[in-house]
């Protein structure tokens, strides 16, 4: 599969404000500093259309795209786990996701980005917990591939796997925006998904 065409059709902070039904939704979940951003941009060959910060955190919205004239859409889930958010900014993310997430009928899954050099944390194993419940967990991202060795990439692999306690049929795709790697197999898995 291939994005050729990718806008913006909406930001919302409430249900309210989502677009209506319609076409496959994938949304994109993970925390404020796993590289998000960059990934929507990379996959969609866009440079600007998801926005990229020198402080994570920004997206404070679910920003719904809309992709290659309506066939598909994405949804960027704004980033969790980040300190200099307010407490009770913080708060009003976990409300507004899971209104998301547990309501929307056209969701298909949410692929989870992990960056692959870290153990995944509490939260992170918090949300894909709840991915699990809900039967949405989708495949895993392990992001910023090109940070450690080629050689060390299944050793990292095996314990974001341990740590999730997934079997080995979940696919978890190490990625790289920098290096563009990665991206063909994660637009395949989208592409099975729509």
């Amino acid at each position: 599969m291939r994005i050729t065409q990718a806008e913006l059709l909406a930001i919302a902070a409430s249900g309210s404000q989502y677009p209506k039904p319609g076409p496959p939704e994938i949304a994109f979940a993970g925390r404020s500093n796993v590289g998000k951003s960059s990934l929507l941009n990379l996959l969609t060959n866009r440079k600007k259309l998801a926005y990229i910060s020198g402080s994570p955190g920004k997206t404070r919205t679910i920003n719904f795209y809309t992709i290659n004239g309506g066939k598909f859409r994405i949804v960027d889930l704004p980033g969790y786990g980040y300190a200099k958010v307010s407490r009770k900014e913080s708060e009003q993310w976990g409300p507004m996701v899971e209104e998301y997430l547990s309501d929307r009928e056209n969701l298909r899954c949410v692929f989870q980005l992990i960056d692959i050099r870290h153990e995944p944390t509490a939260q992170d194993r918090q949300m894909r917990e709840y991915l699990c419940y809900y039967k949405l967990a989708g495949p895993i991202i392990a992001t910023k591939a090109d940070k450690i060795s080629r050689n060390s990439i299944s050793k990292h692999i095996a314990i974001i796997r341990k740590t999730f306690k997934d079997d080995e049929e979940t696919l978890i795709l190490p990625v790289s925006a920098l290096k563009k790697t990665g991206v063909d197999e994660l637009l395949e898995a989208i592409g099975e998904r729509v």
